[in-house]
C-alpha cells in the first residue's frame, strides 16, 4: 500500500496523499467531464477496509507542518446516506440535510477532518472537486451540487503550530487522490492529529482505522473511523484495554472505567470540544433514506463497546452512513446495523493499533498491548 506523502503545506498549495484511481458514472447525474470520475472497479477480493464496498473511494490528505489532515470518502451516484451525532460538543456540516424528512435524497461525498471547525473548510474543497467533475445533485440549468456532509475533529493542541489547519485545497486533494484502493491506516488524514485517553492521566496517539465485514451471499458492510477520543480503546472480544490513559509514569494503562469507578480525582471527561471520533459506515446494499438512517444509529453502538467513557460532553461524536446499492440481495436493515456496530468497533481498535508514535506520545504498539488478532 502507498504511504502518503508528507510535504510541507504553502499558502496555495497543499500535499495529497494516497494515488488517484479511476472513479464511476452514476445513474440520472451530468456526465462526469473526466474520465477518472466515471468507472468504479470492483474492490479487490484482499481488501478489508471500507473501499471494500463497491461504490466507495477513500482518499487521504495529510500536512506536514502539524500532525492533522482530512480524509474524503466519495460516492457513486445514487448513494443514499444518514447519520448519528451523539457527543455533546459536535462540529458538523450538512447533517441536517441527511434528516429522512428533508428532500434531497442522495449522498455524493462525506468529508472527515482534524483542525477544529476551521477543518469544516475541507469540505468545500471536496465539493469543488466534484462540482469540476460534474457530480452533484442536479439543479436544472445551473448544473450540479455536490452534497457533502462533514464532521470535524479537534487536534489543535496536538504538535503545535495551532494555525495550521486542513482548508479547502487539502480537501480538493484529498478527493484528488481517492481510489478503491485498501483504506491506508493509523497517523493519516483525519487520524493524523488523533489522540486518545483523556479522561486521567496521560494521553496516547491514535489515528484512523477501517474494517469489513463480508457475508457469503455478497452482502459487504464496512467502518471507516478517526479516534480522538477522551475515553480509552477496549477490544469489545476480550475486554482488553488497547490505548487510553496511562500511569503517571507513562509506562502503563491506567484503565479509565476502574479510576472511574474509584472515583480517581484527575478523573474527568475532556474539555467541550477538545475530543471527538468521527466516522462512516458503508454497505453495498441498497437502502432509502430512513434506513440507512437507522443503519448510522445502529452503529453508534461499535462506538460504546470499543470507547469507554464515550458520547461525554466533551466528545463531538458522530458517525454517518452510505448504501451505495452495488448488491442486489435482500437483507433485513436490522442485519446491517447490527453488522455496521461490528465492523465500526474493529475499526475504532484498529485505529489504536495502526497509529504511531508522534510528538511524544507512545502507541499501542510503543506499550506493547495490540491485540493478538491485530497482530501481523
Amino acid at each position: 500500500m502507498r504511504k502518503s506523502p508528507m510535504l510541507p503545506l504553502t499558502a496555495a498549495v497543499c500535499a495529497f496523499g494516497v494515488a488517484v484511481a479511476a472513479q464511476a458514472p452514476g445513474r440520472g447525474q451530468a456526465t462526469p467531464a473526466d474520465p477518472k470520475a466515471s468507472t468504479y472497479a470492483k474492490p479487490a477480493a484482499d481488501n478489508d477496509t471500507l473501499t471494500a464496498v463497491e461504490g466507495i473511494k477513500v482518499g487521504h490528505f495529510t500536512l506536514a507542518e502539524r500532525p492533522t489532515g482530512c480524509t474524503a470518502i466519495l460516492a457513486k451516484e445514487g448513494t443514499t446516506g444518514g447519520v448519528d451525532q451523539r457527543g455533546g460538543a459536535p462540529g458538523t456540516r450538512e447533517t441536517d440535510l441527511l434528516n429522512p424528512v428533508n428532500n434531497v435524497q442522495i449522498v455524493n461525498a462525506i468529508a472527515l477532518s482534524g483542525g477544529s471547525a476551521f477543518g469544516l473548510d475541507a469540505a468545500t474543497g471536496v465539493m469543488r472537486w466534484l462540482d469540476e467533475h460534474h457530480i452533484g445533485y442536479p439543479v436544472g440549468a445551473a448544473g450540479v451540487v455536490p452534497i457533502v456532509p462533514a464532521a470535524i475533529l479537534f487536534d489543535l493542541g496536538f504538535g503545535g503550530k495551532p494555525n495550521i489547519r486542513p482548508t479547502a485545497e487539502c480537501g480538493y486533494r484529498a478527493a484528488d487522490a481517492a481510489s478503491e484502493a485498501p483504506v491506508e491506516e493509523g497517523n493519516v488524514g483525519a487520524g493524523a492529529g488523533a489522540t486518545v485517553g483523556k479522561s486521567g492521566g496521560q494521553p496516547m496517539k491514535a489515528g484512523i482505522g477501517s474494517a469489513a465485514i463480508k457475508l457469503p451471499n455478497g452482502l459487504v458492510v464496512a467502518a471507516i473511523v478517526a479516534v480522538n477520543a477522551v475515553g480509552d480503546i477496549i477490544d469489545p472480544l476480550t475486554g482488553q484495554v488497547v490505548a487510553g490513559t496511562r500511569t503517571e509514569d507513562g509506562q502503563h494503562l491506567a484503565d479509565a472505567r476502574r479510576l472511574l469507578r474509584a472515583g480517581a480525582p484527575r478523573q474527568s471527561t475532556g474539555r467541550p470540544g477538545e475530543n471527538t471520533t468521527i466516522g462512516v459506515v458503508a454497505t453495498n446494499a441498497r437502502l432509502t433514506k430512513v434506513q440507512a438512517s437507522k443503519i448510522a444509529q445502529m452503529a453508534a453502538d461499535g462506538y460504546a463497546r470499543a470507547i469507554s467513557p464515550v458520547h461525554t460532553p466533551g466528545d463531538g461524536d458522530t458517525i454517518f452512513s452510505l448504501a451505495t446499492g452495488t448488491w442486489d440481495g435482500q437483507v433485513n436493515y436490522g442485519t446491517i446495523g447490527a453488522l455496521a456496530a461490528e465492523a465500526m468497533a474493529d475499526a475504532i481498535v484498529r485505529a489504536a493499533v495502526k497509529a504511531t508514535s508522534s510528538n511524544g506520545l507512545p502507541s499501542a504498539r510503543d506499550l506493547g498491548t495490540v491485540p493478538a488478532r491485530f497482530r501481523q
